[in-house]
This record gives C-alpha cells, sequence and structure tokens, in this order.
C-alpha cells in the first residue's frame, strides 16, 4: 500500500480537498506534512484548542501558510497578546464606529447596480462580475478611496493573498503587489493626517482608547490585511456560497422560496465549504498529540476546512444541509484571533444574496471542472459562470 502524502498545494486538493480531509482526521490526527514543512490539525477540536491556546500556538511569527515578508509580527493576525489585545481594542473601536444599519442601505445599493448590469445576460461570472465587484466597492465606500484606483488596488489586493501556482511560494509578482499595497496604505495614511474625514481610515488614525493611537505602521499593516481579506477573502467566501447554490439546486429554491433562511444558509456554507481553509501557528513549547511529539519552533497547519467537516463536531458533515445551524464552525477561524470583521462579512454576504437570487432565482452553473484561486491558505473558484433563467 502506498505511503499516504498530503500535498496541501497541488490541483487536485484545489480541486476536492475533502477526501484526504477525512483520512487525516482518522488516520494521521497530527500529520507531519514534507511539502509544506509543517505538522497538519485536521480533528475539530485540535483546531479549536490550538486556537484558544496562543501562549502555545504562537501567531507571531506569520499565520499564512506562505508569508509575506515583514509580515510577521506586524498585523493584527501576527500578532501574541498583549500587543495583539492593544491593536484589536483600538481596530475594533473604528470599526465599531461605523453601525451595521448604516450600512445595509449602501450595501444594497452597491449589489443592485452591478445585478441592474446582470439583467437580460444568459450568463456571466459571478466572481468577475459580481462578488469582487461588491466587496472592492464595499471597501473603496467604508475606506473612501478614489475610484480611478479601483483596478489598481483590486489587481494588487487579490495577488498578494496568493501563490504560484505550482510551488505555491511567493513569486516576484505578489511580493511586488503586497509592496504596492503597502506603499498605497502609506500614501492614504499620510493624506489622511493632513485632511480627515468620515471614513474608516480617518477612524484608524484617530481612534483612541488612554490617550493611545495606532501607529502610522500599525494603521498602514491593517489596512493592507483589510484591503487583501476585504476583496479576496470575502469575495471568495461569496462565490464559494454561490458555487454550493448552484450545486444543490434544492438549498437554493428554498432560499428563494423564504429569503429569511439566508444567514444560516450563509453560516452552513462557511463551514461545509468554507473559503478560509489553512492558517497556520508556531510552537512555543514541545507538544505531544496523537502519539507524536512536535518541537518548540514547528509550525502547525491548522486545516480549518478539515474540522468543519469533522463527524465527532457535525453529524452527517459532508452533507450542504442550511437548516443545521452549525455553531462554532471554523469559518471565521477563533480564539483571539476569530476574523475582526464578522458582522460586515456576514451582512454583506446576506444582503448580496437576497438581492441575487431575487433576479436570478435559478442557475446552473456552466464548467464541470473548475478554475480555482492558487493560494496556501484560501480555496474559492477563480471563476463561476453562471447560467441563469
Amino acid at each position: 500500500m502506498p505511503e499516504f502524502r498530503f500535498d496541501p498545494f497541488s490541483p487536485e486538493n484545489d480541486a476536492d480537498p475533502f477526501p484526504a480531509y477525512k483520512i487525516l482526521r482518522d488516520e494521521y490526527p497530527a500529520f507531519w506534512c514534507e511539502e509544506a514543512g509543517m505538522w497538519v490539525y485536521s480533528r475539530y477540536d485540535d483546531i479549536l484548542n490550538a486556537l484558544n491556546d496562543w501562549e502555545t500556538y504562537s501567531s507571531a511569527k506569520g499565520n499564512l501558510v506562505s508569508e509575506l515578508p515583514g509580515r510577521a509580527g506586524a498585523t493584527l493576525g501576527t500578532t501574541d497578546p498583549p500587543r495583539h489585545d492593544r491593536l484589536r481594542a483600538l481596530i475594533q473601536k473604528a470599526v465599531t464606529k461605523k453601525a451595521l444599519t448604516h450600512l445595509e442601505e449602501p450595501i444594497r445599493e452597491i449589489c443592485r447596480t452591478h445585478l441592474a448590469a446582470l439583467k437580460g445576460q444568459k450568463s456571466f461570472d459571478f466572481v468577475a462580475d459580481y462578488s469582487s465587484n461588491v466587496t472592492v466597492d464595499l471597501l473603496f465606500s467604508l475606506f473612501a478611496l478614489p475610484k480611478e484606483d479601483h483596478a489598481e488596488v483590486r489587481k494588487n489586493a487579490v495577488l498578494m493573498a496568493q501563490t504560484d501556482a505550482k510551488t505555491r511560494q511567493k513569486g516576484p509578482e505578489h511580493l511586488a503587489a503586497y509592496q504596492w499595497i503597502m506603499a498605497y496604505a502609506d500614501k492614504l495614511v499620510a493624506e489622511r493626517r493632513k485632511a480627515p474625514g468620515d471614513d474608516l481610515l480617518s477612524d484608524f488614525i484617530t481612534a483612541e482608547i488612554d490617550g493611545e493611537k495606532l501607529l502610522d505602521q500599525e494603521i498602514r499593516n491593517t489596512i493592507g490585511t483589510l484591503l487583501m481579506a476585504g476583496i479576496e477573502s470575502l469575495s471568495g467566501f461569496m462565490s464559494v456560497m454561490a458555487l454550493n447554490l448552484a450545486d444543490y439546486p434544492e438549498a437554493r429554491r428554498a432560499l428563494v422560496a423564504d429569503p429569511k433562511g439566508i444567514p444560516d444558509a450563509i453560516e452552513e456554507s462557511l463551514r461545509f465549504n468554507t473559503s478560509a481553509q489553512r492558517f497556520r501557528r508556531c510552537l512555543t513549547k514541545d507538544v505531544t498529540a496523537h502519539g507524536v511529539t512536535m518541537k518548540a519552533g514547528d509550525f502547525v497547519m491548522l486545516a480549518y476546512g478539515a474540522g468543519n467537516r469533522d463527524e465527532r463536531r457535525y453529524p452527517d458533515p459532508d452533507r450542504f444541509d442550511i437548516t443545521r445551524k452549525p455553531k462554532g464552525h471554523l469559518g471565521f477561524g477563533g480564539g483571539v484571533h476569530a476574523c475582526l470583521g464578522t458582522q460586515i462579512a456576514r451582512l454583506t454576504c446576506a444582503i448580496a444574496f437576497t438581492e441575487f437570487l431575487a433576479v436570478f432565482p435559478d442557475f446552473t452553473r456552466v464548467e464541470e471542472t473548475l478554475p480555482w484561486v492558487p493560494s496556501s491558505n484560501f480555496r474559492s473558484p477563480s471563476k463561476l459562470v453562471l447560467t441563469v433563467t
């Protein structure tokens, strides 16, 4: 019998990682992945325990499987308490200043604008023509960015989240995109300091707790992270949900008949087929788990996508059930590093699909074999052509 291998960077894994995830969970719950050079946790409880134990499973050496240079220890997702707590509190203060109720109508208007452009078309690419447009427009509205920068920001934010299609490491084009985003963020911070406005970036600059404010470098890194997460991750999350509804038409028809079920469907989509598949941590001490000893300094890959399909946590986990209400899923991570933008992401997705299904209640996907975004962390279709009736 051939030796089991798990290659998180392979096209086969992009297409369908779930059979390999089940083998990992059942037979190799603490697995040394030669291709990634790190251990892999695939069971829900192991991943959740690691997320909750930041002192042992540190983020300070980077949380991306293929990390960007200079990012580790400099962002909210790559710091540990107490520095992490300070950053999170200041960023949270700025984010919560924008009440979610005030975002509902702007998000709805953005969705309707892009849907109006699609009406009458027999087919279109959900990613390029809807989900990516919605997320980019939302971020530009929140940060009050100039419309003429739309295409360049979108291109570089998507690139910095990706990896080389073959090596799955950051190539020259990805590093250049990251540097472009950082330089762009520096320019924005300098401009807002001179002329603050009613936008999230200005709120980052003015946010203050006990006389302490965010440093320019911290604001720059936060902007870069939010652009990457907001444009690539949120768009991917929406695209995967559209894929799920195309593959499970009975679920789609149920939501068309009763849109009030969309929030629960979003949670099940995040569990069943999350776009956030894998993130890493670094051990601060030796850990023994499932009969193997992992050494201090080793990296551990937390396979959220595997944990979300763990039958030890969720009965019949390979079934897409929009009535499931999967509490505690790992679609937004967990512990001190749980995604800060969950409320905005959920709100955006709920409005986007309420509007989309009202216009396009019946659709199928054109391509049986999908192209996937090359990424060590995220899994979403780079193109999703839908035919509508």
